[in-house]
């Protein structure tokens, strides 16, 4: 398989020496960030870049010689929103990184599929957690009128432009498993619209990766590698515990668009994002790998440092040592081989 890295966690850096650290941990791809929730550190010259061959081919010359590609472009955010400060923008990152992977020789967009509001008129996202009555379907029903057309609209552009664009399972979004995927490309004929497959929001969702990688097959474009812990207070909250905090103004807090913010994670949680390895083991890493080469051997499979126990270089390679023995691993046949 490919192996790479999100480059959110290295954010704090210049591009060289975020290479630098992927190379180190003998990982040989990047996935940009390219908007949405954050912001193009890494592509700070994106509309140059869209217009200009001579800035187009200075921005390539940076990965010569460093062992490391481009590995994807990542616009994770919601442009379904119901603010147009938020969704409108984070819609036309979706658009602009589309054309974006094509000026840079790219065929694959991260993103999410979005959640509007669950009227018209409304203000404000509103996710379906479980549509047990009539009138959580008459919500549904009007999200896929909103998100439907969009949807249609991004997979013609996507078409034109070569590339597939891959939704992340994410609950808060109207797309967050299989059902829903699915719902979404049959609503709208789409051929160029897909699934990044991220193992940990199904982990914490009790959710088998592997078995929604073998039965989504050929929808799956990308995939993500990101462990999650179910710690013991699972079992006094379960997995759907809201117990977050708001962060003041004067705390160190991440904007996710207009004025929303990311809150504080609960405590004691009853999940966490950790390092590969410190939720299932490598011999697990090696069937999800498997599950995806039987897919495509050519995907790649990108690294998502998320854990806080852990400092930005050291969960990096951590997880990178998991995922290569991993991937070396394959070449030992499963009882399915």
């Amino acid at each position: 398989m490919k192996l790479g890295l999100y480059d959110a966690i290295l954010h704090d850096r210049p591009l060289a020496d975020a290479l630098r650290v992927i190379a180190d941990n003998g990982l040989t791809g990047i996935e940009l960030n390219t908007g949405g929730f954050l912001p193009p550190v890494h592509v700070p010259d994106i509309d140059r870049i869209l217009t200009d061959d001579r800035a187009r081919d200075d921005y390539l010359a940076q990965f010569d010689g460093t062992g490391v590609s481009i590995a994807g472009l990542n616009c994770n955010g919601n442009p379904l929103h119901p603010d147009p400060v938020i969704g409108a923008a984070h819609a036309e990152d979706v658009r602009r990184s589309i054309q974006l992977a094509a000026r840079l020789g790219q065929d694959r967009v991260v993103t999410m599929s979005g959640l509007p509001a669950g009227e018209p008129g409304g203000t404000r996202p509103n996710w379906i957690v479980n549509a047990w009555n009539s009138a959580a379907l008459d919500v549904l029903e009007h999200q896929w009128s909103v998100a439907v057309p969009f949807w249609q609209e991004i997979d013609v552009l996507a078409q034109e432009h070569g590339v597939k664009v891959a939704l992340e399972l994410h609950p808060q979004n109207l797309v967050f498993n299989p059902a829903s995927i699915r719902e979404l490309v049959e609503r709208g004929g789409l051929t160029n619209v897909g699934v990044e497959l991220d193992a940990s929001h199904l982990f914490w969702q009790q959710m088998d990766p592997i078995a929604v990688v073998r039965d989504l097959g050929p929808l799956v474009f990308h995939a993500a590698a990101k462990d999650v812990r179910i710690n013991p207070h699972a079992a006094i909250n379960g997995v759907l515990d809201n117990s977050f905090r708001r962060l003041a103004p004067s705390e160190p807090r991440t904007n996710l668009g207009g004025d929303e913010w990311a809150n504080e994670w609960p405590a004691p949680s009853a999940w966490d994002f950790v390092a590969l390895g410190k939720g299932h083991d490598q011999a697990w890493w090696t069937e999800f790998l498997r599950a995806l080469r039987e897919v495509d051997p050519d995907m790649w499979v990108n690294i998502e440092h998320e854990d806080t126990e852990l400092g930005r270089e050291e969960g990096v390679a951590a997880a990178a040592r998991v995922l290569l023995a991993a991937d070396a691993a394959l070449a030992v046949p499963s009882g399915r081989d």
